[in-house]
């Protein structure tokens, strides 16, 4: 918890006033308990009060104090997010802050994630936003590639389509954004390159286009490369009365080679200067973000939820997000050479432990005696 310094999250409840009408069960309290939950895999209310009051011994040091179950639920239904989604948005540049000034290229994965909300009443509120595959709740990641942690989140319905929350996403000078064909929308293309950035992302089957130049492929990239082309867009007014802002502005078309599928992958890019053969690598590097998703699902707890509202499922997703965002941090600034599934792994087995303090006497002993035979030396 070294990561989030009480004093900065105290001036996040203080700009939002958020503990005005809170007597002893503070955010403070709430975010440990809640990130107690997620830490050590506690699935619901009962266990985590037992476990969580069994170290009532440790609380101290953590300025919190034991839970009571039914406070706990009450602070879950009604207490808005705010906090726990501005002190994920602090944490998060915190985490990449250092590794976007040593990285030689600032790449950002974009996409998003349905978690499934079925049954007692989670339908009260997401049967009439459900789609014919999904029924819950949509979590959109901007996920810094370097880091691998994410940057940008949002929340949004199961039903709302993912480009419809792009025009949200921070862009960057000189930046690269990879996503699907999901974001297909050529007006936030030209916003991409309006800003300085670059993107990869892929055509869509039915695109209009027409070809200005092929491009010559390196000998040794032409059993991966089928082609490398200048194409601009047939149509300014595609119909609906939209306009395609980008119908005057050149891309670049690239067809690889996919040995798994009869088709090739046909990508999209602004980027001129990359080879073919890196555009499919970057394009392939979006993988991640599916590691991502599936990381926080296996290993955090975004499955079974402490409440059935839409506050208290923002809540644990929320601190699911801090969470992973602590253990990152925490291995980031110890330089830890472990995966970040090893480090969580500690954490949970040793929650209230300090190794120092357990160390048997011997051992300490024979350290302090080793550390004076080095210090004093020898008399002749």
């Amino acid at each position: 918890m070294k990561g989030l310094p009480r004093s900065t999250f105290d001036k996040v409840v203080k700009k939002h006033n958020a503990d005005k009408y809170c007597k002893r069960f503070g955010h403070w309290d709430h975010l440990i308990a809640m990130s107690y939950a997620q830490l050590s895999g506690t699935t619901g209310l009962r266990p985590l009060q037992t476990a969580f009051n069994s170290h009532e011994a440790h609380l101290y040091h953590l300025g919190t104090t034991p839970i009571k179950r039914s406070t706990l639920a009450d602070a879950n239904e009604n207490r808005a997010d705010t906090v726990f989604g501005e002190v994920a948005t602090w944490l998060m540049g915190q985490v990449s802050g250092q590794l976007r000034q040593d990285a030689r290229e600032l790449m950002f994965l974009l996409d998003s994630t349905s978690v499934t909300l079925k049954g007692r009443e989670f339908d009260r509120w997401t049967s009439s936003n459900q789609t014919r595959n999904t029924q819950g709740i949509k979590l959109h990641v901007l996920l810094e590639s370097a880091s691998e942690t994410p940057s940008w989140t949002r929340f949004s319905a199961a039903n709302v389509n993912d480009v419809e929350l792009a025009a949200e996403v921070p862009l960057q000078e000189g930046a690269l954004y990879v996503f699907d064909k999901g974001y297909c929308d050529y007006n936030w293309w030209y916003s991409i390159g309006l800003a300085g950035a670059r993107f990869v992302t892929r055509f869509k089957y039915n695109a209009g286009l027409r070809v200005v130049e092929d491009r010559d492929i390196p000998v040794e990239d032409q059993d991966v490369v089928l082609q490398d082309q200048v194409v601009k867009f047939k149509r300014k007014y595609p119909g609906g009365g939209r306009v395609n802002k980008h119908f005057d502005k050149p891309l670049r078309r690239v067809t690889i080679v996919r040995p798994d599928k009869p088709t090739p992958l046909v990508l999209a890019t602004n980027d001129f200067k990359a080879s073919a053969k890196e555009i499919a690598q970057r394009y392939k590097e979006r993988w991640a973000i599916e590691l991502f998703f599936k990381w926080i699902k296996q290993h955090l707890k975004i499955k079974k939820f402490l409440g059935r509202t839409e506050n208290a499922v923002r809540i644990q997703i929320l601190t699911a997000l801090i969470s992973y965002l602590l253990v990152a941090l925490h291995k980031q600034r110890h330089n830890l050479k472990q995966s970040l599934w090893d480090c969580l792994c500690l954490i949970r087995v040793a929650m209230f432990q300090h190794f120092e303090a357990e160390e048997s006497p011997f051992r300490r002993r024979r350290r302090d005696a080793q550390f004076a035979a080095q210090m004093q030396g020898g008399l002749f």
